[in-house]
């Protein structure tokens, strides 16, 4: 994935990069959710999430001949299938004459997004001989024979090993049946664009900065940002807040080559103070490309900050004592999120659902476990639903360990983690549907109870994932908890968070309802709070994110999706903690 990685403390999500830009020719197609998450995670504090380019070459075979005297002679457009059922046209190949096979030559770039399903539509048309002169882009497609249809999810075509998928075209006449008939096939082979994985790592240092404090020293954090073609500054980077200091180097930072576009660009290092109301100060800033940073590096001087100040109607620069230095500066190429996964590494999905009695009567339309009988989803429902969409496509085998906790089952005692499908020994489901009908079944065959224990269904998951570790395994594990309530254990959890963050394991917390989440806050050490067990350990990652669904307003779905979006980035740095490398 292109990101830029630092830690960030005192209030900043961390902030990773990488602009929804297009390759090759074609446009990105950007879905509903993707702006939903882009909103919510700038309304976090964070910038825009890991992306990674990709390029998709298109070919068929055996396709329908509509010409009398020839063969046809075809075009594909690729669409962006939006939540709401509407298309969007991201791309188009060239007319390929005279061919019932064609391997089209034109390449059309895609964004990839990990945390969203999304739904590519492939159309083959004829294209007739008094449009051949026409660019592929001014067609009517309403004057072209129309071939056949197939669609996907891109994560469909980037788990494969070969990064490839075949697809069947099909034909419908008036939202009927398919045509019977035999259409050919399309193949999609997808590609990351290669500046995904170039990448700089540069450590930043500042010396007398400015002290903007009355009672202490400068809190300061790097902003760094790009410009766009229209001279806009979009933030694409940021470093962690070093506390009173006015003389900082912070954890290094990772940009690539997709974020900036070129080690020509201009990039903008802006130093701020922060502020713990959101007000930060700007104490100076650094305008230079990313060829200039590199040539500070190997010189060993720095460069003056400067600040803009109005005079009159001008706009000037007052250059500061305060100077940048730029003390490492490492280029080279890295492997991806999908360098794993299409070498068949994979991503196993977990759940554990909260079933204390603080979630109210489940007969009861107010309770947050009610089924609704007009099938709107509850919010577990949804929690299950959205997550689960997106990481089915990275378990091969879709069986998913399913539990309970809080509960007491029938003629049992109060359990803190039960199989969701009333099995003694096997906790796997099948499919995201089979979760969700564990989920109603567990409903009508336990009693709520409580009190709210995250340990034992963290400790169940850890053990999983020490099983596949001790076999060689290439899998990571991600366990959803979905809870409406304040955790009764949180040392037990802390505990069990430290142990577990050796392993293949990332956890997502969904809170629903409105209860006081303050203690999941704690969890997420994303603010900078370290999570330390009973005996000292601290944890060597953190592998918890946390969202309340209440957070958005109107658009759970967001919430979900940018729960999800910082999952690529814990995989990646347990696999190169470890220098585990995909398999050949």
């Amino acid at each position: 994935m292109g990101n830029c990685c630092s830690g960030d403390v005192a209030g900043g999500r961390q902030a990773v990069g990488g602009a929804a830009t297009s390759v090759g020719t074609g446009a990105t197609g950007r879905s509903d959710a993707v702006d939903a998450v882009d909103h919510f995670l700038k309304s976090r504090g964070g910038f825009r999430r890991p992306c990674s380019q990709i390029e998709l070459s298109l070919s068929a075979s055996n396709l329908l001949n509509r010409d009398m005297l020839s063969k046809s002679d075809p075009m594909t457009v690729i669409y962006a299938k939006r939540k709401d059922g509407t298309l969007e046209e991201i791309g188009r190949t060239e007319v390929i004459l005279n061919s019932l096979n064609p391997m089209w030559v034109v390449k059309i770039g895609v964004t990839y997004y990990f945390e969203v399903v999304q739904h590519l539509v492939f159309q083959v048309y004829d294209i007739d001989t008094q449009f051949h002169s026409v660019p592929v882009k001014m067609l009517k497609l309403d004057e072209q024979q129309f071939l056949g249809e197939a669609s996907c999810a891109l994560s469909q075509i980037v788990t494969k090993r070969t990064r490839s998928l075949t697809l069947n075209l099909e034909r419908r006449e008036h939202n009927g049946p398919p045509d019977s008939r035999n259409l050919g096939q399309l193949t999609v082979l997808a590609e990351e664009y290669a500046g995904s994985k170039i990448t700089a790592e540069m450590i930043f240092r500042c010396s007398d900065l400015e002290n903007k404090d009355l009672f202490s020293k400068s809190d300061p954090f790097l902003v760094i940002s790009k410009v766009t073609e229209n001279g806009v500054w979009i933030p694409i980077c940021k470093t962690e807040v070093r506390k009173n200091d006015l003389n900082p180097i912070w954890k290094p930072v990772v940009l690539n080559l997709q974020q900036i576009g070129s080690k020509d660009n201009l990039l903008s290092i802006d130093c701020f103070n922060f502020n713990s109301n959101g007000k930060h100060d700007l104490i100076g800033k650094v305008v230079k490309p990313l060829s200039e940073l590199e040539k500070l590096h190997y010189s060993k001087h720095g460069e003056h900050l400067f600040f803009p100040t109005a005079v009159g109607n001008d706009l000037q620069n007052k250059v500061l004592k305060s100077q940048l230095f730029v003390e490492r500066f490492v280029e080279s190429k890295r492997l991806t999120f999908l360098d794993y996964i299409a070498n068949g590494c994979e991503l196993n999905f977990m759940i554990a659902i909260d079933f204390t009695a603080s979630n109210g009567n489940p007969r009861l339309p107010d309770s947050l476990h009610y089924i609704d009988p007009s099938g709107r989803l509850n919010a577990y429902q949804r929690a299950i639903l959205e997550v689960g969409e997106v990481l089915q496509f990275y378990d091969s085998d879709k069986r998913f360990p399913a539990w309970g906790f809080g509960a007491r089952p029938i003629d049992g005692p109060v359990s803190h983690c039960f199989n969701l499908n009333g099995s003694t020994y096997q906790s796997e489901v099948e499919g995201i549907q089979g979760v969700m009908s564990a989920y109603i079944s567990a409903l009508h065959n336990v009693s709520l109870a409580g009190p709210t224990l995250f340990g034992p269904v963290i400790n169940t998951a850890a053990l999983i994932a020490s099983q596949s570790v001790e076999s060689s395994q290439q899998k990571y594990f991600v366990l959803l908890i979905v809870t409406d309530g304040v955790i009764t254990d949180l040392q037990e959890t802390k505990d069990a968070l430290v142990r577990a963050s050796d392993l293949p394991l990332s956890i997502l917390i969904v809170g629903v309802g409105g209860a006081d989440f303050k203690e999941m806050e704690i969890l997420d050490a994303d603010k900078g709070e370290k999570i330390e067990s009973l005996s000292g350990r601290v944890a060597s990652r953190d592998i918890v994110q946390f969202v309340p669904m209440r957070d958005v307003q109107g658009d759970q779905e967001s919430v979900i999706h940018a729960l999800l979006a910082e999952l690529p980035g814990q995989f990646l740095t347990y696999m190169q903690s470890r220098d585990i490398q995909p398999l050949s």
